[in-house]
C-alpha cells in the first residue's frame, strides 16, 4: 500500500487536491464546483463516491467553492478548524458534518495522520497540513505569505511536498494589479514569491524529500518556467534529489505514490 496525491488544479480559479491511501481518500480543499471536482476526478480515475473526507485551509472561495455542495450530495465530514468554519459558513451553508480541529493538534481520519499547522494568510485561522499513513508523509503548504521555522519542522519529514510559487517580484510590480492588491499579495499574510519558494527549498535539500509540486501559481503574475528556472537556479550547487513538478489551474497532475523503501 502506498501514499497517493494528486493536485487536481491549484491557482487563484480553484485549489483542490487528493491524498488517498488504501480505502482512505481526502480532498485539500475544493475550490471548484462540484461538477468540476466530479469532473476532474474523473480524469484520474477517480469518484467523489470514492472519498472520505474534505479538509479545509481557509476561507477564500478558490478554495471552498464546491465543499458545501459535495459534502451535502456525498455524505462527506468537512474538517477544518473553528474559524475557518466559522468564516466559511455563509458561503458553504449546511454541512453533511461538521468536525472541528485545534490548530497545530493532530487527528486521524481513517488511519491517516493528519498536522494542521499555522501559516500566515489575510484569513482567520489559515493552517497547512502534513498526511502521514505511518510509513510516508505529504505536506501541502499554499497561501501563506512567508515561511516559518514551524512550517520547515513540519514539511522537513515528508517525502512529497506541495508549496506555492505564487507569482514572480517583477511581473507583479510591472503588471495591472492595483497597488493596495499588490501590496497584499507581496505582504507577510499574502502569497509567496517565487524567490521564497526557492530558498526555502534549498533549505530542505537533504530531508527526504522525493517530488516538489509548485502550485498556486498565478495566472497574471507568474509562468510555469519562470517559476522552475527561479526554483532551479538556486538550488543549481546543491545536491538535491527531489523531482520538480507544477500544478496547473486548468488539468490535474499525474497521481504520485510515495511507495514504502
Amino acid at each position: 500500500m502506498s501514499l497517493n496525491f494528486c493536485v487536481l488544479g491549484s491557482g487563484s480559479k480553484g485549489n483542490c487536491t487528493l491524498v488517498e491511501s488504501g480505502s482512505t481518500a481526502i480532498l485539500i480543499d475544493a475550490g471548484f464546483s462540484g461538477k468540476e471536482v466530479r469532473r476532474r476526478l474523473a480524469l484520474v480515475d477517480r469518484s467523489p463516491e470514492d472519498l472520505t473526507a474534505i479538509m479545509v485551509t481557509h476561507e477564500h472561495g478558490d478554495h471552498i467553492s464546491g465543499v458545501g455542495v459535495l459534502s451535502r450530495k456525498y455524505n462527506l465530514p468537512v474538517y477544518a478548524n473553528a474559524g475557518t468554519h466559522l468564516a466559511s459558513e455563509a458561503r458553504v451553508k449546511k454541512l453533511h458534518k461538521r468536525v472541528e480541529f485545534g490548530t497545530g493538534e493532530p487527528f486521524v481520519i481513517d488511519g491517516l495522520d493528519v498536522h494542521p499547522f499555522r501559516i500566515s494568510h489575510d484569513t482567520a485561522d489559515p493552517v497547512g497540513f502534513v498526511i502521514s499513513d505511518g510509513c510516508a508523509a505529504v505536506g501541502y503548504c499554499t497561501d501563506t505569505g512567508r515561511v516559518t521555522k514551524l512550517i520547515a519542522h513540519h514539511v522537513r519529514k515528508c517525502r512529497a511536498l506541495i508549496l506555492e510559487a505564487n507569482h514572480d517580484q517583477q511581473m507583479l510590480m510591472d503588471g495591472p494589479y492595483p497597488m493596495p492588491l499588490k501590496q497584499r499579495v507581496r505582504s507577510n499574510q499574502g502569497h509567496l514569491a517565487n524567490g521564497d519558494a526557492a530558498r526555502f527549498l534549498a533549505g530542505l535539500v537533504d530531508s527526504s524529500l522525493q517530488y516538489v509540486v509548485l502550485a498556486h501559481l498565478s495566472e497574471t503574475n507568474n509562468l510555469p518556467e519562470i517559476a522552475l528556472q527561479r526554483v532551479e537556479k538556486e538550488l543549481q550547487a546543491m545536491a538535491f534529489n527531489f523531482e520538480i513538478v507544477i500544478a496547473g489551474q486548468k488539468r490535474p497532475t499525474t497521481i504520485f505514490s510515495l511507495e514504502v523503501q
